[in-house]
């Protein structure tokens, strides 16, 4: 008979990953539709009873998402424009029934390519937080998914917490996502912005393409490029195809790969454009 736990505390949680191999549950939006047609024989170790995983907050410098925060509640949450390409990509993550029982840790564990939490939490250059019995740690989330449902958790350790940090200047961010249709789809393609900007013009910028390789990538070239530049509602004119070497879009039923980075592209300067007009 398999094992099913559900822990109210997380030093309990982590106890019992340490002496077992147990399957980590949180939303269930990714573990279920994963084995449709197959008996659910995992031992279980449910974390969405742990208070502490949940919720927003400001902690310093940073801001902390625990792991297990719904897209809902995300959604719901009060935080600056930062966070509005977040946002928008949670809007987008199937319908309200998952949003209301998905989670953002969930999502990133899941490591698809198609993940919509991952580009805009790399465009807010986002860390996560690792535990084990032993302690914590954080690594950068682009060292944390190491490919098509890879990460860099080993066995025992949970990921308890996504940190995002404050910017030193005024800041916000944007999400916009291709499809066959405008939701409950899997993407062709999706960018997520983050501009910083001072006095008129862009003193930082994060960019990240989703869907377009076996993971998410921010496009550095690119975000050479727009420094110093004036934010305006013609700012995507600075971004080049050059700029999207580091992609590697494949051809499937969805899109060719040549689509794939036409639309990155495309969907960048939009994505631009839109920042620009509101700096």
């Amino acid at each position: 008979m398999s094992t099913y736990l559900r822990p109210a505390g997380l030093g309990e949680a982590l106890a019992a990953l340490a002496n077992a191999k147990l399957a980590v549950l949180a939303g269930g939006t990714d573990y279920y539709p994963a084995r449709v047609g197959k008996p659910v024989d995992d031992d279980i170790l449910d974390i969405s009873a742990i208070a502490d995983l949940r919720g927003v907050r400001e902690d310093g410098d940073q801001w902390l998402i625990g792991a297990t925060c719904t897209w809902s509640e995300l959604i719901a949450a009060d935080l600056p424009p930062l966070f509005d390409g977040l946002k928008a990509a949670a809007h987008e993550v199937g319908g309200m029934q998952i949003q209301n029982a998905g989670t953002l840790g969930g999502n990133l564990c899941n490591a698809s390519p198609a993940a919509d939490g991952v580009p805009p939490l790399l465009a807010l250059d986002a860390r996560v937080e690792i535990a084990d019995s032993a302690g914590s740690r954080s690594m950068a989330l682009a060292d944390f998914i190491l490919g098509n449902r890879k990460t860099a958790l080993r066995p025992g350790q949970l990921l308890t917490a996504i940190l995002v940090p404050k910017t030193m200047h005024s800041a916000r961010s944007h999400f916009l996502k291709l499809g066959a249709r405008e939701y409950l789809v899997v993407s062709i393609a999706m960018v997520a912005a983050t501009l910083e900007t001072e006095a008129g013009h862009v003193r930082a910028a994060r960019i990240a393409v989703g869907s377009c390789s076996p993971v998410a990538q921010r496009l550095p070239l690119a975000e050479a490029a727009l420094i110093g530049k004036p934010c305006d509602a013609a700012l995507g004119a600075w971004l080049r195809a050059e700029h999207l070497a580091a992609l590697s879009p494949i051809d499937d039923v969805r899109a060719s790969g040549a689509y794939r980075l036409e639309a990155a592209l495309t969907l960048a300067r939009r994505a631009l454009n839109h920042l620009g007009a509101q700096a």
